[in-house]
């Protein structure tokens, strides 16, 4: 199976939304055919994680069944969201332990964000036990969407301080963290130890877009990149200014046992099946070379 250079690390992919991804069973040949040995799901891993596994793959994540209810004002809200949240995850491990991926988006984006950020921590700390219990974790995604929270170092440190439990953990994506002008290695270096996951997905930077457009208001005249704004654009690893070799020197000084998925949100790729083949293909074969 297809493994990164530096620490050895399983590569695989996020399953996308594509028709061909659809029919489990050929996705799984043909990552098999691939040397491909890993597959991130969506809310169906207590369903499907069994096919994988079967396959001979690992299950990097599957997505947390429940997410905006886990931070609504609405305290019925929020507890039945946690009973369904627990439920799903006792599901999931019976197939082993499992990553739990999430982006905080809250019911309410418009409320405070220190409001939303007490019922998130109120949520997940009554998730905890039951994570705790079938070694189960929770990886966050730190996405910029609206009103979402743990995006920026602030957002993390905080609520690993207020929900201290080690279930919770981040699912290292460096691409967003490049578009907000965030340092990914500093950010990795601080929060190794609670990395359980990594996306493979990175980052073109455009300056003299930037120059011209800035980064607070859409292009008048301009067009914006496809998975991409103004002055950026998400690629596959290795098209972007991701240091992907010395990001693995960091995990592997911290024991990260994890895979790395690559995430296919790239405009010179998203277009055919086969070009998302050719995509998630050279994104593989750059990974393995760092």
């Amino acid at each position: 199976m297809s493994k990164t250079r530096t620490g050895g690390y399983t590569i695989g992919f996020r399953l996308g939304w594509s028709d061909w991804q659809k029919d489990i069973g050929a996705l799984l040949e043909w990552a098999t055919d691939n040397d491909i040995g890993a597959v991130d799901l969506g809310r169906d891993g207590d369903t499907v994680a069994p096919q994988v596994i079967a396959a001979g793959l690992r299950v990097g994540s599957v997505d947390l069944a429940e997410w905006e209810g886990m931070i609504s004002g609405d305290a019925a809200k929020r507890s039945d969201a946690v009973a369904k949240n627990a439920e799903y995850v006792k599901a999931c491990a019976a197939h082993g332990p499992v990553n739990h991926f999430i982006v905080m988006l809250p019911e309410s984006p418009e409320r405070p964000r220190n409001e939303n950020f007490g019922f998130m921590v109120e949520s997940f700390s009554e998730l905890a036990p039951v994570l705790e219990a079938h070694d189960a974790r929770i990886v966050i995604e730190g996405w910029p969407g609206a009103g979402a929270l743990c995006c920026t170092p602030e957002g993390y440190r905080e609520f690993f301080a207020q929900c201290p439990s080690t279930s919770m953990g981040v699912n290292y994506d460096p691409s967003h963290l490049i578009r907000m002008g965030i340092d990914p290695l500093r950010f990795l270096r601080e929060f190794a130890e609670r990395v359980y996951h990594v996306h493979g997905k990175d980052t073109e930077l455009f300056p003299e877009r930037l120059y011209d457009l800035g980064n607070e208001q859409p292009p008048t005249f301009a067009k914006s990149f496809g998975f991409g704004g103004s002055a950026w654009r998400y690629t596959i690893p290795g098209q972007g200014i991701m240091g992907w070799g010395e990001a693995f020197r960091i995990l592997e000084e911290h024991a990260y046992s994890g895979c790395v998925c690559i995430e296919l949100e790239d405009e010179n790729f998203n277009i055919t099946e086969a070009t998302e083949k050719q995509g998630l293909l050279l994104g593989v074969r750059f990974l393995e070379g760092c």
